[in-house]
């Protein structure tokens, strides 16, 4: 089990990555699943673009895209993160770059635990889930 962070062409975010890591592994866990390799990359609104372009064949910015290669119950996958998104999403919704990057960090592990925010509906029970999972974070029950 490894959960790796990488920064390209951006600063690093300011996480606490063994907090951080125990999170992850608690929300997987309360969906019955167990982490595997999962590699988080924080980059720029460009280099998501790129990413969104060659594999997604999407013209357009996101702020999250998770690539899953998970087995099982046991959760694997790329999850790329545009910080320049998580800003300026964190200012339209009027919330902390922090608490804006943390709720796209465990979105991208909600995907990966069959959590969809696609179709009708499923928006609403996505933010109810992150909702739950930041909710573990700070009673870290």
């Amino acid at each position: 089990m490894a959960i790796t962070y990488y920064a390209e062409g951006v600063k690093f975010p300011d996480i606490k990555k063994r907090v951080t890591n125990d999170w992850i592994k608690r929300v997987a866990a309360s969906y019955g699943k167990k982490c595997g390799e999962i590699a988080y990359l924080f980059c720029s609104d460009e280099k998501i673009l790129s990413v969104n372009n060659e594999y997604l064949h999407h013209d357009y910015y996101t702020d999250i895209i998770t690539f899953d290669y998970s087995e099982n119950d046991v959760i694997n996958g790329d999850i790329f993160i545009s910080v320049d998104t998580v800003r300026s999403n964190a200012t339209q919704y009027d919330v902390s770059y922090k608490q804006e990057l943390l709720r796209i960090i465990i979105h991208g592990i909600l995907h990966l635990c069959g959590i969809n925010d696609k179709a009708e509906g499923e928006r609403e029970h996505m933010t109810a889930c992150e909702n739950e999972a930041l909710d573990m974070l700070i009673n870290k029950s």
